[in-house]
């Protein structure tokens, strides 16, 4: 093998190690639409298994409509870096499913005694009327896989959105929706009910209710659900001091989605020492919301255990290394005159996003970026200007001292621009972009180097 085929092969191996690596703040994944996210903590990392939107056509599922046949799982060791471990259930390989429904809707998965077990809603290849959701499970070694689906769904459930809790004295609970929200005990074998099917009752008797998902702090028990209050889901919680209840309606965790998304779906997971809530909305695909993508945020409690209302972001959770890609476009806060966000290109909403400051001043502001030892001496820039203009650099705040001008060219493409920059500082700050000369300059991407 010469030098320089030994070169394009190392280069190979290196970026089929890390094709399956997503670097994003919210919406977390964006290489394909993401929906009905249930986080769970195995080990040292957050694992999270949501359902998978795809668009229908005249040969699968019903135009206009969810289309979901598979389930992938991620993980993440830091909340921004998630790897994709690939589809983990199909309705082609689970012998009760119709597998021509495309209905794999809202799953979870649980741990107990060295198994993981998947809960997954799917229509039964023989469905009666106005049952045609039924909740399977599949079995795995590893969180990541592979599952094996049981031949046969849970007997006795008929619905859809499983969630499983185990509480402290190790009973485990299988909560899952049908219009209303049911609870009933498992077996330890996690496959079988334990007692019958009981309905929460003192929840919402108005609107759509669905999506339960069960949680435990400090004694208490949150049951979490969306809930269509006026014309699109919320998503409100209740608390008990019994896993299955009587529950108190408590209050609202998330506001109906300003998109318009007529869905939500959340869990709610601690994570070294904070709290975070998954959920999605329609940010890859601003004009259907059947198309979905999973956003990150922390949570937090206020001393009576009531839950703070959370205030979905763009910028959502965990710290960016200065030398990744730092989308800024994913910001934590922008001047609201002359700064917006847009596709870099509509017909790719994959492909991600771009900032556009329009007018002298206007800045937008990223938080947490990890600078480490401060041995970054240069920075690179992506960005698009037609006339030109010069864009600032800062920490922490719009006001501070300014650490690096970057000359953006005139012109109709994209360019890479390089810039010095002395005595950048250590550890994590905020990092601000703003506009000093110029109009409309478009960023992609900005690092350190």
């Amino acid at each position: 093998m010469t030098n320089s085929s030994r070169y394009r092969f190392i280069i190979l191996i290196f970026v089929s190690a890390f094709a399956n690596i997503m670097i994003a703040q919210n919406p977390i994944i964006t290489d394909q639409f993401t929906a009905d996210p249930s986080a769970r903590v195995f080990g040292e990392k957050v694992y999270l298994y949501p359902s998978h939107d795809i668009l229908a056509n005249e040969e699968r599922g019903r135009i206009g409509w969810f289309c979901m046949e598979d389930y992938h799982v991620f993980s993440s060791d830091n909340l921004t870096d998630w790897i994709d471990h690939g589809v983990i259930v199909s309705q082609y390989n689970v012998p009760w499913v119709n597998s021509a429904s495309y209905s794999m809707w809202a799953p979870d998965c649980i741990y107990r005694n060295g198994k993981y077990y998947f809960y997954f809603p799917a229509r039964a290849k023989d469905a009666e009327p106005r049952k045609g959701f039924r909740v399977g499970v599949a079995v795995s070694d590893e969180p990541y896989g592979p599952f094996k689906p049981e031949s046969e769904p849970i007997k006795g459930v008929f619905g859809i959105d499983p969630n499983v809790f185990i509480d402290e004295d190790k009973q485990a609970y299988l909560y899952w929706s049908a219009g209303k929200i049911f609870v009933a005990k498992l077996k330890e074998n996690m496959v079988e009910l334990d007692s019958e099917p009981m309905l929460i009752e003192n929840l919402p008797s108005e609107g759509l209710i669905e999506g339960p998902y069960l949680f435990k702090r400090n004694g208490i028990y949150y049951l979490t659900y969306p809930h269509v209050e006026n014309e699109t889901e919320r998503l409100e919680y209740a608390v008990a001091d019994n896993p299955m209840g009587p529950f108190e309606v408590t209050g609202v965790i998330m506001d109906e989605s300003p998109s318009g998304c007529w869905t939500n779906h959340q869990s709610i997971i601690e994570y070294n020492n904070q709290w975070y809530i998954f959920y999605h909305d329609n940010d890859l695909s601003p004009d259907f919301d059947k198309n979905r993508s999973i956003k990150i945020d922390s949570l937090f409690f206020h001393e009576d255990g009531t839950i703070k209302k959370v205030i979905p972001s763009l910028r959502g959770v965990g710290v960016t290394d200065a030398s990744r890609k730092i989308q800024i476009d994913r910001y934590s806060n922008i001047r609201d005159e002359g700064t917006s966000v847009e596709f870099l290109d509509a017909m790719d909403t994959f492909g991600g996003w771009k900032v556009i400051l329009e007018d002298e001043n206007s800045w937008v502001k990223y938080n947490s970026v990890d600078f480490g030892a401060g041995n970054f001496n240069s920075v690179h820039v992506k960005a698009l200007s037609s006339e030109g203009g010069i864009i600032q650099l800062h920490l922490n705040d719009v006001s501070s001292p300014v650490i690096s001008e970057i000359k953006i060219p005139a012109g109709n493409d994209w360019e890479i621009i390089n810039t010095i920059v002395p005595g950048l500082k250590s550890g994590t700050h905020n990092l601000i972009v703003s506009l000093k000369t110029g109009s409309r300059i478009e960023i992609d991407w900005i690092n350190f180097n």
